[in-house]
């Protein structure tokens, strides 16, 4: 779901003095292919996962230069009037295409394919960078919390520790990479995220005590709430909790101290006071490690904030968009790439594929640049083993074909997870999951 606000004015200075440019030399309008990959996973990480296509879809069919966005780049003399001209009829009418959000990517894998002319193309490599690289992080992050969890439920908290709007794009990667729920109401509005909370701090401290506050809480919310235990004496507000709720208290949060050996303390005291159904959930600046270490204690489930929506230490996915294919003088598209030390590309339109053993077990994933298909590759949805197609049509002659449901995308990242061998799994830095292998 869109905001009516234009998203044209989310790029980059240069990428209309290069269209002014392209236009004055007469090469705007040759067909152009831009790529969007990694040339490695973050922090060592074993596998990334895509997200914000969504995002990106919606950003794209807002993308027009109307009056206000004319007026801007006019009174600011960004560009001329002829390519002022342009814009004002802006209608990107090429093709895109892209893995699936939810599907999991390794360096080089080509993502998102942009094809059109190059004045088309160019304008939207800062907003196609700005989405997937942020979400590409986040949901990142949030997978690899996710397992940690194991079966226990996570619920995204961190938007007081973001950008406003960012706070809500990562709920939504969060949500669609395992997390159960989140705190932000923007992200339930916009993409249907489950939203979950009760009370902080600051409710206990309103009152004159705590069997005030938690009186309060239970008759607005019934017994089944989530109190939070840890304002002033944590043995002290369990057995109040449970006095005036009963044992069919719904849960108790801890937010600070070492949570394991509090949560082993709370549990016992619930245990003893015959609550035996009241659940414990643990927050206070949680990452994958933090999540992992605490698997043996008698924890039920975790609210992650600041890791998350910092992607847990690699806030961007590395993400570039380059142009591997151009339109010669003669009309014939050639394969262009950077000979750049340390930032080499490959040119190419390139095409993607996942080479699964019998087991279903990835092994590697394919690119190649011909344009053929690999022998084996399976109907979508057939399992296990074969050689599965990774890419989908997401516009088609500048008509969005490829839009999908949240829920959707989060079920894609469960079965593309659970098809990785197990290393994937692995905190630890380490290589990727499998090999990303070119046929060139």
């Amino acid at each position: 779901m869109s905001t009516s606000m234009s998203s044209a004015l989310l790029t980059d200075h240069y990428e209309l003095t290069m269209l002014q440019a392209a236009l004055r030399g007469g090469v705007a309008f040759r067909k152009a292919t831009f790529e969007v990959f990694a040339r490695h996973l973050p922090d060592g990480r074993r596998y990334g996962v895509v997200a914000g296509t969504g995002r990106l879809l919606d950003a794209l069919r807002d993308f027009r230069f109307g009056e206000r966005e004319l007026a801007f780049l006019r009174e600011n003399r960004v560009v001329d009037e002829p390519t002022l001209e342009f814009l004002s009829g802006y209608r990107f009418s090429g093709d895109v295409y892209g893995y699936r959000e939810g599907e999991c990517y390794f360096p080089g894998s080509p993502i998102l394919t942009v094809e059109g002319t190059f004045a088309e193309a160019v304008l939207l490599e800062t907003v196609i960078l700005s989405i997937l690289n942020h979400d590409c992080a986040i949901a990142s992050a949030a997978s690899r919390m996710v397992h940690a969890a194991g079966s226990r439920p996570i619920i995204e908290m961190g938007s007081r520790r973001t950008h406003e709007m960012a706070a809500v794009a990562a709920a939504r990667a969060a949500y669609l990479s395992g997390f159960g729920s989140s705190s932000n109401l923007m992200a339930g509005h916009l993409y249907g995220v489950p939203t979950a909370g009760t009370a902080a701090h600051a409710f206990t401290l309103l009152h004159d005590s705590e069997k005030a506050a938690f009186q309060a809480q239970i008759d607005s919310l019934g017994a089944g709430t989530t109190l939070l235990v840890d304002t002033y004496d944590v043995a002290e507000a369990v057995r109040t909790g449970v006095e005036l709720a009963g044992p069919d208290l719904g849960a108790v949060r801890l937010d600070s101290g070492d949570l394991a050996e509090v949560a082993y303390a709370v549990r016992a005291q619930l245990d003893e006071l015959g609550a035996h159904k009241t659940r414990i959930i643990v927050t206070s600046d949680l990452d994958e490690y933090t999540i992992a270490a605490l698997a043996a204690a008698p924890v039920d489930g975790y609210g992650v904030g600041t890791s998350l929506v910092t992607g847990s230490g690699a806030p961007t996915a590395a993400l570039v968009y380059k142009l591997v294919a151009r339109q010669d003088e003669e009309g014939v598209m050639r394969p262009v790439a950077k000979r750049s030390v340390g930032k080499p590309s490959r040119g190419g339109r390139k095409y993607a594929f996942r080479r699964l053993d019998g087991s279903g077990t990835a092994e590697a994933e394919l690119v190649t640049v011909s344009g053929d298909r690999p022998e084996g590759v399976r109907p979508e949805g057939d399992r296990p083993g074969g050689i599965r197609p990774l890419q989908a049509e997401l516009v088609r002659g500048g008509e969005i074909v490829g839009a999908e449901p949240l829920e959707a995308a989060r079920e894609r990242h469960r079965r593309s997870v659970a098809e990785l061998p197990a290393t994937a799994r692995q905190l630890a830095r380490g290589y990727e999951a499998i090999p990303t292998v070119f046929d060139e």
